[in-house]
């Protein structure tokens, strides 16, 4: 079997809260990821999805080292991503650039389109000569649905699509192997959602590109996604391709979430009310963090934390004791 372009082992990344003392902590830790296994091949995407809160985000901070892990080990490409120096992860940096939410806040106001999308250049001079540097930002311009001529332009002069067009291009620039795409139409109207989606999809069958794609949509993730991988409380608790996740969900959770999609085939009477709220995710519940919502729920679960285990097949996993029970 060939070697993942990533992968990552056991991922925790806790926040300690302060307490808002000068010199004392309020002892409660942020369990925001808290035990994470991921893959992805080259060329592949994969949805990750889960109500606000669940740790989507913070995987994508952590494996691109915006913010440090507390725990665990990465690898991109079999090279230790968490090992490197800060000095000598910025070569491997290159490879891996980010999509983030909103298209207002993520472009800086003062800078031209073409310096924005440029700036990568700066980093490392020597991937595009200086003399040759206009040719390929009219290129990526070009590459994402926008004129050559928009470099000259400010960001307050686009629309929120062709924002994101442009974070795309920038993202673009340096020719990554991975991007992290942070709901990265969630701002967006519905129609020009559709033309990011399908942008995004033209340039992975052009050049490759793998995609970590975070979003709460499940119906863009169901379209753009290879495989899917559902979190609730910092814990993966169902993974598989599409087919698997979407089509034989396991885990009681993914079903709920899957019956509050919108579904005009599926009767009202169908869908899943979960009960509570998210519990804290500072102090989660014993065994399977999922129990205290859940309509399958037995002394089982609050016992023991139920491992992440093969269901319909080898690559679908869930972590639920009762997953044999579909309904």
């Amino acid at each position: 079997m060939d070697e993942p372009l990533l992968r990552v082992e056991g991922l925790v990344k806790h926040y300690r809260l302060d307490d808002g003392s000068a010199f004392r902590r309020s002892g409660k830790t942020i369990r925001a990821v808290d035990g994470v296994d991921l893959t992805l091949a080259a060329g592949e995407t994969l949805g990750v999805v889960g109500e606000s809160g669940c740790g989507k985000s913070t995987i994508a901070k952590a494996v691109l080292r915006l913010e440090e892990p507390t725990a665990g080990r990465a690898w991109f490409r079999g090279q230790d991503l968490f090992g490197f120096s800060r000095r000598a992860f910025r070569q491997v940096r290159r490879e891996l650039q980010i999509v983030f939410q909103n298209p207002y806040a993520s472009l800086n106001p003062r800078m031209r389109i073409g310096d924005i999308i440029g700036e990568p250049f700066e980093v490392f001079p020597d991937l595009v000569p200086g003399a040759d540097r206009k040719r390929r930002i009219g290129e990526l311009l070009e590459r994402v649905g926008l004129s050559p001529a928009a470099a000259g332009r400010y960001p307050h002069e686009f629309s929120g699509g062709q924002r994101q067009r442009i974070g795309i291009a920038r993202a673009l620039a340096l020719r990554p192997a991975l991007i992290v795409c942070d709901e990265p139409v969630s701002a967006l109207d519905v129609s020009v959602q559709a033309q990011i989606i399908n942008l995004l999809e033209d340039i992975q069958k052009d050049s490759g590109v793998a995609y970590i794609f975070i979003a709460h949509d499940l119906t863009v993730v169901r379209h753009i996604s290879h495989r899917v991988a559902v979190m609730y409380l910092g814990r993966i608790v169902e993974e598989g391709s599409v087919e698997d996740v979407f089509e034989r969900p396991t885990h009681p959770y993914t079903q709920a979430l899957l019956s509050a999609a919108p579904n005009p085939a599926r009767s009202h009477d169908s869908r899943i009310i979960l009960a509570g709220d998210i519990p804290d995710p500072s102090d989660p519940p014993s065994g399977c963090r999922f129990r205290t919502r859940c309509w399958k729920a037995t002394e089982l679960c609050a016992r023991e934390e139920p491992a992440l285990a093969p269901r319909t097949s080898p690559a679908h996993r869930s972590a639920c004791h009762h997953a044999a029970d579909h309904g």
